[in-house]
């Protein structure tokens, strides 16, 4: 194998380890907004203040013999302590937040004026090609997003079961060197789309090889499993896709 095709396999087999293990380093922004300092309070148990507007946590805390601490840390309020006109406060520990003030008398739930609809979830990457299964046997494990470990799904069968293309393709890796897969095959379908299959007891293609979907490409087993299975994943652009959105129902 050339240099540069390689390089590209080894490419491949970087993303197929790091996609969806991160770490996030949270530092402190210059002028950031800090918890106020602590004072002593008196609660009051019993006593409700009322928000009026142009009020703050502090305003209501001083006024009310309390520190801004407890006094968020009783209604629950996180930093940095956003209150309305109408929200009532407890001035005293313990029990659940008040509600808002009534309005003519009828009972009305709290709510955040800075609450946001749910957001929506982007639609999954459409395939211009049909996938099919790559295996007979029992679906025991599914895609779980954010989990490293299950970034496909597990379908469990007989040793020596045959593992087939999911898709037509070309082999960019055929081997045993990424920790976690055992024996492991991927396939190249296109500019975007790849797809991976684990645990094998033997593969039976090799790197840059043509295959078409339903070709023979492993046979089913346990390396790097405790049970014989196959693990089966399909990435676009890098990214771990849930493959049970692409394969057919059965």
């Amino acid at each position: 194998m050339s240099r540069r095709r390689r390089a590209s396999v080894l490419l491949l087999v970087a993303v197929i380890a790091t996609a969806g293990c991160s770490s996030t380093v949270v530092r402190e922004q210059p002028g950031a907004r800090h918890a106020p300092a602590r004072r002593v309070s008196t609660p009051r148990p019993g006593a409700i203040a009322v928000v009026a507007r142009g009020e703050t946590l502090y305003s209501i805390a001083t006024r009310n013999g309390v520190s801004v601490l407890d006094l968020a840390s009783w209604n629950s309020l996180p930093p940095p302590y956003t209150i309305y006109p109408g929200q009532r406060l407890r001035l005293y520990p313990g029990g659940s937040a008040p509600t808002r003030a009534a309005s003519r008398g009828a009972a009305t739930p709290a709510t955040s004026p800075r609450s946001q609809p749910p957001a929506v979830a982007p639609a999954p990457p459409t395939a211009s090609f049909a996938w099919r299964w790559p295996a007979e046997g029992t679906l025991v494990g599914r895609f779980l997003t954010g989990e490293p470990t299950q970034q496909g799904i597990d379908i469990a069968g007989a040793e020596g079961a045959t593992v087939r293309s999911a898709a037509d393709g070309t082999v960019v890796y055929s081997g045993a060197g990424l920790v976690g897969y055992g024996e492991l095959v991927i396939v190249k379908h296109g500019d975007q789309w790849l797809s991976a299959y684990g645990h094998n007891r033997k593969r039976l293609v090799n790197e840059g090889q043509l295959v078409k979907a339903g070709d023979p490409i492993a046979e089913m087993g346990h390396s790097g499993a405790p049970r014989d299975m196959l693990h089966f994943e399909i990435r676009y652009a890098g990214k771990p896709v849930d493959p049970l959105i692409y394969l057919p129902p059965r």
